[in-house]
């Protein structure tokens, strides 16, 4: 399979792709990313119709903040100590590039409708 290494979160946990997870890496710690239901309808919520965030995604005009908006709300199992804004610096601080892969997976699975 292509993109990002499959690695384990601290738990021993690696992203299941059958369900569409990804993974972030954020203080030194590789956290799943799960785009279950109910994540989508709370990053719907707050980021408008799930698919005008693809398109802008497609179009290169996905912001940073929409990212990170996504990913937050599609956050599983992670430690209650790590912080929106601690996650928005750790995909600032290593890049766009290293983010793609967990945002390809995600935006996926809101077209594939498998989540």
């Amino acid at each position: 399979r292509g993109g990002e290494p499959v690695s384990c979160d601290a738990a021993g946990r690696t992203p299941n792709a059958l369900r569409g997870e990804a993974s972030v890496l954020v203080q030194g710690e590789r956290l799943i990313l799960r785009p279950a239901f109910s994540a989508l309808l709370a990053a719907e919520e707050e980021l408008g119709p799930l698919f005008a965030l693809v398109e802008r995604a497609a179009a290169g005009g996905l912001k940073l903040a929409e990212m990170v908006a996504l990913f937050w709300n599609c956050r599983f199992n992670w430690p209650d100590a790590v912080t929106r804004e601690q996650l928005g610096e750790a995909v600032a601080g290593q890049g766009l590039a290293a983010a793609t892969p967990a945002l390809k997976a995600l935006l996926g699975q809101i077209l594939s409708g498998r989540a």
